[in-house]
């Protein structure tokens, strides 16, 4: 890779809202056309962690990369959707909004919990998977990927409306319905994602699929099967689809 392609750490979380009457929804919000990255898709809330994320890691007092992405995919939701993933205690609906305007207004979210009384449950997140492309896209994010639930008295989640336009909760198959009649656009590595979260009836059955699957990072590659080029996947972490042919394939 060149220098201009250096990957960005990254982060995003994957929330269900469990259904008793059918399969789990999942909360997708849609990017701005105008944003350079996966413009005008659906993608799952997150993205890069900042230094900021860093420095809270150090003062809880676990600098781990790991712990580093689980920060920046709560900071990242609860400015993207208002939801106050792995916040606690759970704030009431005034505290939250302070602190997503503290964030807005540039605080960084170690002054914004400090400021309202709140910490982190890190543990609220449980670890999916890992996305690292390799192509010639001038930025290039490698991703942690988390599952988390909605805890049961968690507000309505409202969109930031800088980055996103909208948001949408919906079961994974029906975010891929929508993407197959034209309705919708998806990437690559959401449309992977999908498919391998279609397969669950609930939170709890995708969290067992994730901890029987290494965290390997997933770097797609181009192939030509039956003289067609298809982007391909590794064929053990998990994913019911692992190759795609490269005239349909959005990357991003």
């Amino acid at each position: 890779m060149t220098e201009t392609q250096t990957p960005i750490p990254a982060a995003t979380l994957v929330l269900f809202r469990d259904r008793a009457d059918g399969p789990p929804d999942l909360l997708l919000v849609e990017r701005a056309k105008a944003m350079v990255f996966a413009g005008g898709a659906l993608v799952f809330p997150g993205g890069r962690i900042d230094p900021g994320d860093y420095v809270l890691a150090e003062a809880i007092g676990d600098p781990r990369d790991d712990t580093a992405a689980r920060i920046a995919a709560i900071r990242e939701t609860l400015e993207e959707v208002g939801l106050p993933i792995g916040l606690t205690p759970v704030p009431d609906a005034a505290t939250l909004a302070a602190v997503r305007s503290a964030l807005h207004a540039g605080s960084s979210f170690g002054e914004a919990l400090a400021a309202h009384g709140l910490g982190l449950d890190l543990y609220a997140l449980v670890p999916f998977a890992r996305w690292l492309p390799a192509h010639a896209h001038m930025r290039i994010f490698d991703t942690l990927f988390y599952l988390a639930r909605l805890p049961v008295d968690a507000p309505e989640a409202e969109v930031d409306a800088t980055e996103n336009v909208r948001l949408t909760w919906s079961s994974a198959q029906g975010i891929l319905d929508a993407a197959d009649a034209g309705e919708a656009h998806i990437i690559f590595p959401t449309r992977r994602n999908l498919e391998r979260l279609a397969r669950f009836g609930d939170f709890d059955e995708a969290v067992a699929d994730a901890r029987r699957h290494d965290i390997r990072a997933v770097t797609p590659w181009v192939e030509q099967r039956d003289g067609v080029d298809h982007l391909c996947i590794p064929t053990d972490l998990g994913y019911p689809v692992t190759s795609e042919a490269m005239k349909s394939a959005m990357r991003g």
